[in-house]
C-alpha cells in the first residue's frame, strides 16, 4: 500500500469512527429508549503492541480466522475458517504450502519449567486437521496432524510423520520420521507407507488448489455474488432429458464451474 493509499485508509478510518461516536452520543441521549446493537469488532489480522503479522500475498486467510500479534505465514499457506493462531508471548511461523484447518487453535509459550523458549514452528507443506491444538511445538516440512489432536509444549513431529486423529501427544515428545502415533497419551502405532507419505504431499497440494478457490470466492463483490444467485437459481429447475427431446442444449455458466484443480487426478504408487 503507498503513501495516498494509507491516506485514503486512514480518512476511511477515521470517517468511521467518528460516525460510530456520534452514534453513541445520540443513544447516550435518548436514555431509556434508544436500542444499540453492538457492531463486531473482528479483526482477521490483529496487532498486539509492535508485533504484527507478516502474510505472503499468495496466502489465504479465512475472514472468520484470527491471525493475532508476531505470526509469519509462508507463500501458498492457508488458514481456514473459524482458526485462531496466537502469537502474542512468543511467535508462530507457518511455512509455504502449509494448510491449517478449520477450527484449529495455534498458540505458544513464554517458556517451560526449565526456561526454554517455545514458539510455534509450522514447516513447509504441513497438513494440520481440523480443530487440532498445537501449543509451543514443532512440526515439520512435510508432517501430517490429524483432526482434533493435540499437541502440547515441546513436541518435535518429524518429517513425513504422522499424529493420528484425536492424538494427545504429551510435552517433549518425538515422533520419528516414517511414525504414526496414535491414542491418549500417544504412542508408536505403526510405520507409515509409501502411499501415506505420498498423500501427506498430496493432501497439502489439494488444499493449496482449494484454497484459491475460497480466495477468489470471498474477493467478488456484492453484485457478482447476486448475480451468481440468479444464475444458480436459473439453471436448477433445468430438466436434461426435457431438454434432449425439445432438442436443446443449455451450458452450465463458467461462473458455476469448479475448476479442475480443486480434485487434481490421483497418481499411482509404486511400493517396488
Amino acid at each position: 500500500m503507498g503513501t495516498l493509499g494509507k491516506a485514503i485508509y486512514s480518512v476511511g478510518f477515521w470517517i468511521r469512527e467518528t460516525g460510530q461516536a456520534i452514534d453513541r452520543l445520540g443513544s447516550r441521549l435518548q436514555g431509556n429508549y434508544y436500542f444499540q446493537e453492538q457492531l463486531s469488532r473482528h479483526r482477521t489480522l490483529m496487532n498486539v503492541f509492535d508485533k504484527a503479522p507478516v502474510v505472503d500475498k499468495d496466502a489465504f486467510i479465512a475472514p472468520s480466522a484470527s491471525v493475532i500479534g508476531d505470526v509469519h505465514i509462508g507463500r501458498g499457506s492457508s488458514i481456514w475458517y473459524g482458526c485462531v493462531m496466537r502469537g502474542d508471548v512468543n511467535n508462530i511461523s507457518v511455512g509455504s504450502g502449509t494448510n491449517i484447518q478449520d477450527n484449529s487453535l495455534v498458540h505458544v509459550a513464554k517458556s517451560n519449567l526449565s526456561g526454554k523458549v517455545l514458539p510455534t514452528i509450522i514447516g513447509d507443506n504441513v497438513t494440520v486437521g481440523h480443530s487440532a491444538v498445537l501449543h509451543g511445538c514443532t512440526v515439520e516440512d512435510e508432517a501430517f496432524v490429524g483432526m482434533g489432536a493435540t499437541l502440547l509444549d515441546g513436541v518435535v513431529v518429524e518429517k513425513h510423520a504422522m499424529v493420528a486423529a484425536g492424538a494427545l501427544v504429551r510435552q517433549n515428545s518425538r515422533i520419528p520420521s516414517g511414525e504414526v502415533w496414535a491414542g491418549n497419551p500417544a504412542k508408536f502405532l505403526r510405520e507409515l507407507t509409501a502411499e501415506e507419505i505420498l498423500f501427506i504431499s498430496q493432501s497439502a497440494i489439494n488444499y493449496s488448489n482449494l484454497a484459491q478457490v475460497h480466495a477468489a470466492e470471498n474477493a467478488k463483490p456484492f453484485d457478482e455474488i447476486e448475480f451468481e444467485k440468479v444464475l444458480r437459481k436459473k439453471f436448477a429447475r433445468k430438466d436434461e432429458e426435457y431438454d434432449s427431446m425439445l432438442g436443446v442444449v443449455r451450458e452450465i455458466p463458467p461462473e458455476l464451474i469448479l475448476p479442475d484443480n480443486v480434485l487434481p487426478k490421483q497418481t499411482k504408487v509404486s511400493t517396488q
